[in-house]
């Protein structure tokens, strides 16, 4: 069970990682490519990662890459992945002001600031859960249907142990959605700024 479990998730990591690639590829170069030209280069890429390339590799590549950032949360995997979609849409703001607070508020605690461990929370905590799936039902309000589904995935996998992690926090949070999310607001701040000072210019008196 234990070696089925790993399998899953280096098949899930080389996905991961060939997506990552993708995007980069898309974004350096400004190409679109169809959808049938990026599932079969999804395909190519995943068997790259997933396979030990050489007899001087003991391990594949994705296994490399997971020793190194570990079990990304599912949410982050969902949202990556759902970049595949045709009718893919950015994730709204007010998710990414989410992340950006509750990681400001949870890391600081976790790591022993205070006396409160909202980590032990993911252990099982009930008023937890109806906390996260509060905010899968706000998701629905706000008309993100995606991160409804999401976040009920990620519940789901937490029941189902899909990762070695028994706390659902790690299904939900992870570092590197964290360093997206204010990435992503430190850009728009950025852009929004570019874009008003452009604006003040061209109609300035004179």
């Amino acid at each position: 069970m234990n070696d089925l479990m790993q399998t899953f998730a280096l098949i899930e990591m080389s996905i991961t990682c060939s997506l990552v690639l993708m995007l980069g590829i898309q974004k350096f170069s400004q190409l679109k490519f169809p959808l049938a030209a990026k599932l079969l280069l999804l395909f190519v890429l995943t068997n790259l990662f997933f396979w030990r390339l050489g007899m001087f590799m003991e391990l594949p590549l994705a296994a490399y890459v997971r020793g190194v950032v570990g079990d990304l949360s599912i949410v982050s995997t969902l949202l990556l992945w759902s970049t595949l979609l045709p009718s893919h849409k950015g994730a709204p703001i007010a998710f990414k002001w989410s992340i950006a607070i509750i990681a400001l508020c949870f890391y600081p605690f976790a790591l022993g600031l205070s006396m409160i461990d909202p980590y032990a929370w993911g252990y099982g905590s009930n008023i937890f859960l109806l906390a996260v799936l509060l905010s899968a039902v706000i998701c629905a309000l706000a008309n993100w249907t995606k991160g409804t589904w999401i976040i009920g995935l990620a519940i789901i996998a937490w029941v189902i142990h899909w990762h070695e992690s028994a706390n659902l926090w790690d299904y939900l949070l992870d570092p590197l959605l964290v360093i997206w999310s204010i990435f992503a607001l430190v850009s728009l701040f950025l852009q929004k700024r570019k874009e008003k000072f452009r604006s003040g210019y061209l109609f300035r008196p004179g």
